[in-house]
């Protein structure tokens, strides 16, 4: 049986996961249970592991995965919330990701390699395709899709790491929380959060080794959302 907070914990992992694919961080579950420091955190992860509740993936940052959960916390997920998916396949090996949920067979999907991206220091803006990778359709949203390989560890804390894959729908405009492609004045392309801040526009790093950059609208450009990653292992 759970205690109040290693319930409230699970619960808050669950749907993190569920909302956006991508654990919360040892601030962002200390300040979600109101706890004065991260060391209550990781007492209740480690009760929450021994109970077998979660799962912490060795030398993965930040990489939590639930492996079961009471009555009282499981369920669907959220509506209007899309989940991006870690597919681990064969990248660049001409191999089509591997997912265990879905079956890739004639109806895989090209997807254009666009160059990099940084999650770092900015870096030339999208390049022209190189090649393409085969993803599955459950893996995309509707719209057109580019991909592009991360440089940088920028975006660690969200569970991005330097050599993934990223798979982005194309679109010009964000909300609040979404990892985007930005341009920034029409030469620098960077993965980032997006965030408002009254007119400027916030390009949020998922590591706290980078700042927060914070620009004026007209310099910054959107031109896609994150939607799935692809890692090889």
């Amino acid at each position: 049986m759970l205690t109040r907070k290693q319930h409230e914990l699970l619960r808050f992992i669950h749907e993190r996961l569920r909302e956006s694919g991508i654990p919360p961080s040892f601030d962002e579950m200390k300040d979600a249970l109101d706890l004065k420091s991260k060391s209550g955190i990781h007492r209740l992860i480690t009760a929450l592991e021994e109970r077998g509740f979660i799962r912490r993936l060795p030398n993965r940052a930040r990489a939590l995965e639930v492996i079961r959960l009471p009555e009282s916390v499981a369920g669907g997920p959220p509506r209007g919330r899309f989940n991006p998916s870690v597919v681990e396949g064969g990248l660049g090996k001409g191999k089509p990701p591997v997912s265990p949920q879905a079956d890739n067979s004639n109806k895989s999907v090209m997807v254009p390699v666009m160059g990099r991206i940084a999650a770092g220091t900015p870096i030339s803006a999208i390049q022209h395709r190189s090649h393409s990778v085969p993803m599955a359709p459950e893996f995309l949203a509707g719209g057109d899709h580019y991909a592009l390989e991360v440089r940088g560890d920028s975006m660690i804390d969200a569970g991005i790491l330097e050599g993934d894959l990223v798979v982005i729908r194309k679109q010009d405009v964000a909300n609040t929380g979404d990892i985007v492609v930005a341009l920034i004045d029409e030469e620098e392309a960077t993965l980032k959060r997006f965030r408002r801040r009254g007119s400027s526009i916030a390009l949020e790093a998922a590591n706290p080794s980078y700042e927060t950059r914070v620009l004026g609208p007209d310099r910054v450009k959107i031109q896609g959302k994150l939607i799935s990653l692809v890692r090889r292992y």
